[in-house]
């Protein structure tokens, strides 16, 4: 095991011997890693936190922290990582709240850049990215493949659809649609499909042909949500991708950003 002998490490703490742990790095009792992670230096690591295997975590990154909610009274709650992130610098992941189900999660494969911090109770999918200094409240929801913007403010209980691109600076206050490309100049809008992004993931002409023709009818028509939704359904929902796609309008909380 490569532990740096200014790094604590509580009793308690699981630390598989395929563990780098650099200088002044602390991990605290409650602990448990996954095999060969590292901690480059100067990273707390805290709380109920379990993460997988290969996880890369560099300078003052705080994880497991307690939740910045008044409401919290130190209760054992916890976060949960897969395999395979990177966590940079001065990366800032809360534990969960009771009220808000005990639980923070990030998938495996994500990308969080320098400053960025994922609040309480959150949960981040597999394969996503956080640009520098993006921010999530408490109780967010990113999906698969999405990618979060440089300075992006996400509101409280907002949810990200899958594969959807937030441009940098962008505030988000009501669900982001999925397969989307949404930025703010003026103010926040969806500016159709995210074509490259999706593209670049593998998606065939024939998947996107049918993403294009659904982002017409609720963004360049002149039908309002409802209207469109109803157009999608009668003329049959032809692929998965559109199924979703309706399926996450349908069950928006906060109403979509269109």
């Amino acid at each position: 095991m490569s532990i740096h002998p200014t790094a604590i490490v509580a009793p308690g703490a699981v630390v598989p011997e395929s563990c780098t742990v650099g200088p002044y790095c602390t991990i605290g009792p409650n602990v448990v890693l996954g095999e060969e992670c590292e901690l480059v230096s100067h990273v707390v690591l805290d709380g109920h936190l379990k993460a997988g295997a290969r996880n890369r975590f560099f300078p003052f990154a705080c994880v497991g922290v307690a939740p910045q909610d008044l409401k919290y009274k130190g209760e054992p709650t916890a976060v949960v990582m897969g395999d395979d992130n990177v966590i940079r610098e001065c990366v800032t992941i809360s534990r969960g709240t009771a009220g808000g189900g005990g639980t923070t999660y990030v998938g495996s494969h994500c990308l969080i850049m320098a400053y960025s911090h994922i609040g309480h109770d959150s949960i981040i999918g597999s394969h996503c990215i956080l640009a520098n200094s993006a921010t999530l409240a408490g109780h967010v929801i990113v999906e698969d493949y999405a990618t979060v913007g440089a300075l992006n403010q996400v509101h409280q209980f907002c949810r990200i659809g899958k594969y959807a691109y937030t441009g940098g600076g962008t505030t988000v206050v009501q669900d982001v649609l999925p397969f989307s490309l949404t930025s703010a100049r003026r103010e926040t809008h969806a500016f159709g499909l995210n074509k490259v992004g999706l593209e670049r993931r593998g998606f065939d002409r024939e998947r996107l042909r049918a993403l294009q023709q659904a982002y017409r009818y609720l963004l360049a028509g002149k039908m309002n949500t409802s209207q469109a939704l109803e157009k999608l359904k009668s003329e049959g929902v032809k692929t998965e991708d559109v199924a979703y796609l309706v399926e996450f309008i349908e069950k928006s909380e906060r109403g979509i950003v269109k």
